[in-house]
């Protein structure tokens, strides 16, 4: 559970001492956001949004395998934090590879499904993360900050329907997973994906790269 930070005094040296004894989380962190919900507010008052809402978030495998590491929701938009610790205990995914190949297979089958009437499509942004902190501001609530996180929702820039964007960071740990796997990349769901793009985000120091898969 995340490190509660609630001191009144600014000058704490409490808090000095607990900001010194912090150590980063690795893991893997992941936006999701609806596409279209906030037009569709508007143009079906009857509230059908909400049951494509309800619809979508439970056909999102991810979500309901790591329910406790959905950290925040803005809106239609969502982020879940995985660290690496708990993503070597799952049981549902080995390893990064995986965890991308069963986002792969629910974003793919939300853009093709024929009922459209019933789901809303999503983009989708994944990132690598170690600088990131299993810290809160409000007490009982899980959560993670760090540079990382603004930097995954940055990524969410460019994400849009029929994508998933990665970083560069998330795709070397899939990458290695391919090879101790003994796989061909191009036999696994990142076989089209781009080459490195690199981006300016504001407020990250240091151009950011990432790679681009598009669904068909």
């Amino acid at each position: 559970m995340a490190k509660y930070i609630h001191f009144r005094d600014p000058h704490s040296k409490d808090l000095e001492a607990l900001i010194n004894c912090l150590e980063p989380t690795p893991g893997t962190c992941i936006f999701i956001d609806m596409i279209n919900s906030t037009g569709d507010k508007i143009l079906n008052p009857d509230k059908s949004w909400i049951r494509k809402a309800n619809n979508t978030f439970n056909f999102i495998s991810v979500i309901n395998q790591f329910p406790d590491f959905v950290v925040k929701g803005i809106g239609d938009e969502m982020m879940l934090f995985l660290p690496d610790e708990e993503l070597k205990k799952s049981t549902a995914f080995r390893d990064y590879l995986s965890l991308h190949g069963e986002l792969y297979a629910t974003i793919d089958t939300l853009v093709n499904h024929p009922l459209k009437n019933l789901f809303y499509e999503c983009k989708v942004g994944v990132h690598y993360c170690t600088d990131v902190y299993n810290i809160t501001f409000f007490e009982g609530v899980n959560d993670y900050y760090g540079t990382d996180i603004d930097a995954s929702a940055r990524l969410m820039q460019k994400a849009r329907g029929n994508r998933i964007v990665v970083s560069e960071a998330f795709y070397c740990k899939v990458m290695d997973d391919i090879k101790t796997n003994g796989l061909d990349k191009n036999d696994t769901v990142i076989a089209n994906i781009s080459e490195t793009y690199m981006e300016d985000f504001k407020g990250i120091p240091t151009p950011f790269k990432y790679r681009i898969i598009e669904l068909q």
